[in-house]
């Protein structure tokens, strides 16, 4: 009989061992080279196109689209699963994860930038919304609706059943440290209950009741969840120096860097930094898209600063916490123990209620941005009103028995659906790169000549001409 549990593990190790890990890192690099280091470059430029106000009030900002994107970036990920990559790679050097974690942001940004520059120009109007994304530029451009479609299924496997499934087992699994022997209880199934309850009351608003609520819970949550990290980190200044020196003498450890399969601290940061800040993964452009922008690229650079925010911001006040807390990192085997562990050791009780609730603001909120993505995908495979309102109620069901799940298994299904997912994305975005790029240099052009950026089709040839027409551009210059 085969042991399904043991099939995800392996194909989970198969997968990122030996082609994701090095798919990632070049896709990265080769981006940063082309794009001449567009993540740093051009990170003042980014910060001041995500202040510029939308056009339409009915349509979704930039900011807006933003937060979509980083509601789903920023989630339980950013805490369960910084610790989960600590405690996992703690025997060959878990502080080593960390620098991993902080490479793959920071060179992955380029291939963030790539893709949801890639969505804006190929995205569609339906209805009042725009929608776009991979499952769109593998078809249009690259002629292939049926690659189109196997993206467009893999992420809705991913995100409506993977990823949603493990949010929810981690808002359920912060509670352990309250109700011991929770998992053996009833509220596991309480608590996806409450949580599947609250997701569906919000998908069937629509995307703007979902950019609404996004927009409302991410920038608070993200901000109180940084200043806690940044007292901790205050208050331990004095082993700052020895934490970050640790960081990467162990992410360059021999040991620590080519330990067995699951082990190696490139692998668990590498894992776990793809999990949280999506860069190349597929996912992002889907929001990318929603944005209604003179030119793509303002989308792209505006997306790129999602991975920033999740990954240098966020994961690294998980990793400080933790590495600052003097609590022993081999002492936990779920990453949630060990937070709220050491988050108690620095202010006492207050801590783990803090992140208790913010587990369950952050699951939710990722939650709700997932299910933006598939709906976006599902409607790409098929519209269908009838065939959505059964996806939404699997989507609110997976909710509810992602809760109840092992935890092995769940964080297995999750990677292995986010990797063949990131696969498929990484493939395209790396032969669709230089359309990107060329839009890029058409916006670097106008900026240099003083205008603000507006883009047509008919002057570069890369996009939807019938979106980039004429008309589009008159809107922004009139």
């Amino acid at each position: 009989m085969i042991n399904f549990g043991a099939l995800l593990s392996n194909t989970s190790n198969f997968l990122y061992t030996y082609i994701l890990i090095a798919l990632l890192i070049f896709a990265g690099i080769y981006f940063t080279v082309r794009t001449r280091g567009v993540q740093f470059r051009l990170f003042p430029e980014a910060l001041r196109v995500l202040g510029e106000k939308k056009k339409d009030g009915k349509d979704i900002s930039s900011f807006q689209a933003l937060m979509i994107s980083t509601a789903s970036r920023v989630g339980t990920g950013n805490i369960a699963g910084v610790a989960n990559a600590i405690i996992a790679a703690t025997v060959i050097g878990g502080y080593g994860a960390v620098f991993w974690m902080w490479l793959l942001a920071l060179i992955g940004a380029a291939s963030a930038f790539i893709e949801s520059t890639l969505a804006q120009c190929y995205k569609e109007k339906h209805g009042d919304n725009w929608v776009g994304g991979p499952a769109y530029y593998i078809q249009k451009a690259l002629g292939s609706r049926f690659f189109g479609v196997v993206f467009a299924v893999l992420l809705i496997a991913c995100f409506a059943y993977g990823f949603n499934a493990l949010q929810a087992y981690n808002a359920g699994s912060a509670l352990q440290y309250y109700l011991p022997g929770y998992s053996e209880s009833i509220w596991p199934a309480v608590v996806g209950a409450v949580l599947a309850l609250l997701t569906g009351l919000c998908i069937f608003g629509g995307v703007r009741r979902i950019s609404a609520i996004t927009s409302g819970i991410v920038p608070v949550m993200a901000a109180i969840y940084i200043a806690l990290g940044l007292f901790i980190t205050v208050k331990n200044i004095g082993q700052v120096p020895y934490m970050l020196s640790m960081i990467v003498s162990q992410a360059f450890d021999p040991k620590a860097m080519f330990a067995g399969i699951g082990a190696s601290c490139i692998m668990q940061g590498i894992k776990r930094g793809l999990y949280s800040n999506e860069a190349g993964m597929g996912s992002a452009p889907n929001a990318a898209a929603a944005a209604d922008v003179s030119h793509p690229v303002k989308q792209g650079l505006v997306q790129m600063l999602s991975v920033f925010i999740d990954t240098i911001l966020i994961c690294s006040t998980t990793a400080f916490m933790l590495l600052l807390s003097g609590v022993p990192i081999d002492a936990y085997s779920e990453g949630m123990n060990f937070v709220q562990a050491a988050v108690h050791s620095q202010v006492g009780p207050f801590g783990p209620l803090f992140i208790t609730v913010s587990i369950f603001l952050f699951a939710f909120s990722s939650l709700v941005g997932n299910y933006y993505y598939t709906e976006a995908n599902f409607r790409f495979i098929r519209d269908s009103k009838t065939g959505l309102l059964v996806f939404r109620l699997t989507c609110v069901a997976a909710i509810f028995i992602g809760a109840q799940m092992s935890f092995s298994m769940v964080w297995d299904l999750a990677d292995v659906l986010m990797g063949l997912m990131a696969l498929v994305n990484l493939v395209a975005i790396l032969l669709l790169g230089g359309k990107a790029i060329r839009v890029l240099r058409d916006y670097q052009k106008q900026r240099r000549a003083g205008k603000n950026p507006v883009y047509r089709y008919d002057e570069v040839g890369v996009g939807s001409p019938e979106i980039w027409n004429e008309a589009h551009a008159k809107k922004w210059e009139d």
